[in-house]
This record gives C-alpha cells, sequence and structure tokens, in this order.
C-alpha cells in the first residue's frame, strides 16, 4: 500500500514537472506568470505601499491635476487623489471579484457541465439546453439586467459577471468528460462495477480539467473586462472607490488635457489581460496531450 501510494505521488510529480518544463519553453507564459505574480505582490502590500484612507481616498485639492512626478508618478487626479495608489488598490477590486466570479462559474458550471457529459440523457440535454439560453444572452446585456433589477453592491455585481461565464465552463467540461467517459480504461472500470460517483471523480475528472484551467485563466481576463465595463458605465463599484473601470469613467472628462488619467487605469487593464491570455496560451500548449 505504501509503495502504490508512493507510486502515485510520484507519478502526479513527474506530471506536474513536465508540465513546468514545456510552460517554462514558452517565453510569452513566463512574461505573464512574472506580470501576474508581481501584481499579486502589489495587491498584497498595497496598504503598506500606499495608506488607503490618506492616499486613495482621502480629497486634496492643493495637489489636484498635477502631471506625473517623483513625488506622484502617475499624477493626480481632479480630487488631487494619488492615481498610483489608486490603480494599486483598485487591482484588489478589480481582479479580485474577477477571480471569485470565475472560481464561482467553475464550481457551478463544471458541476453541471460533468453531469451532463457522464450521464448524459434526459438531464444532461436539459441542462445543456439551459446553458444555451443563457450563452444566447450577450454578456454585457445579462449582467445590465442583474445589476439594474438588484442593485449595484458587490455581491450582485459579481452575481452578474458569473452567470454569463458558467455555460462556457459547462461547455468545456462536458466536452471533456464525454472524451474520457468512451475510454477504454473508463469501460474497463465500469466492467468492474465501481461506482459512478467513483468513476466520475477518481477517473475521469482527473483527466478531463486541464481545459478549465486553461479557460479559467483567459476568463479572468474576460471577467475584468465585463467588470470594468459595467463600472465605466456607472452600474459597477460607485466612486469614489478605487475600481479601474470606474477610474476611466471618472477620467473621460479630463482626457483632452490630462490624459494620463486614463492612460495609467487603462494600461493596467491591458497588462493584466494580455498576462492572463499569455498563460493561459501556455497552459494549453503545456497540457496538450499530443505533446506528452
Amino acid at each position: 500500500m505504501k509503495k502504490n501510494s508512493e507510486n502515485k505521488s510520484n507519478k502526479s510529480r513527474s506530471q506536474g514537472y513536465l508540465v513546468w518544463e514545456r510552460l517554462k519553453r514558452n517565453k510569452g507564459a513566463m512574461v505573464g506568470l512574472v506580470f501576474l505574480c508581481f501584481l499579486l505582490l502589489v495587491m498584497i502590500f498595497a496598504d503598506v505601499l500606499y495608506d488607503y484612507e490618506d492616499k486613495a481616498l482621502k480629497q486634496n485639492v492643493a495637489e489636484r491635476l498635477q502631471a506625473p512626478s517623483w513625488s506622484h508618478p502617475f499624477g493626480t487626479d481632479e480630487s488631487g487623489r494619488d492615481i498610483l495608489a489608486r490603480v494599486i488598490h483598485g487591482a484588489r477590486r478589480s481582479v479580485l471579484i474577477a477571480a471569485v466570479a470565475v472560481i464561482c462559474a467553475t464550481a457551478v458550471g463544471g458541476a453541471l457541465g460533468a453531469i451532463a457529459g457522464y450521464f448524459g440523457g434526459i438531464p444532461g440535454e436539459l441542462i445543456m439546453r439551459f446553458m444555451d439560453v443563457l450563452l444566447a444572452i450577450p454578456s454585457t446585456l445579462f449582467g445590465l439586467i442583474i445589476i439594474a433589477s438588484l442593485g449595484s453592491s458587490i455581491p450582485n455585481l459579481i452575481l452578474a459577471v458569473t452567470v454569463p461565464t458558467i455555460p462556457k465552463m459547462a461547455r468545456i467540461l462536458r466536452s471533456s468528460v464525454m472524451t474520457c467517459n468512451g475510454a477504454d480504461y473508463v469501460e474497463a472500470i465500469k466492467a468492474r462495477g465501481a461506482k459512478s460517483s467513483r468513476i466520475l471523480f477518481n477517473h475521469i475528472l482527473p483527466n478531463s480539467i486541464a481545459p478549465v484551467f486553461v479557460q479559467f485563466t483567459i476568463s479572468i481576463g474576460t471577467t475584468i473586462i465585463l467588470l470594468s465595463g459595467k463600472s465605466f458605465l456607472g452600474l459597477g463599484i460607485q466612486p469614489p472607490t478605487p475600481e479601474w473601470g470606474a477610474m476611466l469613467s471618472n477620467a473621460r472628462s479630463f482626457i483632452r488635457d490630462y490624459s494620463y488619467m486614463c492612460m495609467f487605469p487603462g494600461l493596467a487593464i491591458l497588462f493584466t489581460i494580455l498576462s492572463l491570455n499569455l498563460l493561459g496560451d501556455g497552459l494549453r500548449d503545456a497540457l496538450d496531450p499530443k505533446l506528452k
């Protein structure tokens, strides 16, 4: 028993090592990973870098609309607040809300997709037809309906960006589960009389989860865009709370004479989404079974 457990752990470590080796050879993926690690550190130590109340929220009319300088590397906004401090603290809301939303969507959509892919039949068809209905509604419109109906609180905002992501996760995992469900090793396990739950959780899902990891990273980027778009329209995070989309919305009146107010929040969104997409592409190549 001890040897079997050691063999399984060694096998999992070797598979993870091979994936990491392939990922390291992808320069774009490593650039994205380094930037995301840097962003994570900045988010963790945001309060150490800049005091939230004093730098990101407190108005200072004497320093309003200052161009980028040593004292204010990103300049100040119309209320004299430091834009760099607001971009750093805004990352906590933009990235964390998007990550929570995608985690929830992955859990719900993954469960529905796994059930539909493994059991099929009428339950599977009902689940997937419901997913098709959700996919038929544009993501932005769907989110606007939820926020307009329930209000612009953070839980409602998470719900508004979670629901449009669920069908994508469900379809991806359903397809992957159906592929594994028809494999010879699964048929052999079924012939031995194993329970469906054991087959699904112990044998099918571990071999079906790779595409979900790829979609997870890409979906966070897409969700950041949705979240920023809603805040830009005034239906997301409300000012003066720092959030990248809300910062862009507040700065659009000053874009002609103070373009830096729009530039830095926009660049934060751009580099974050680009890094997530680069990492997602790298994971797709690293996890591709054809490369094993």
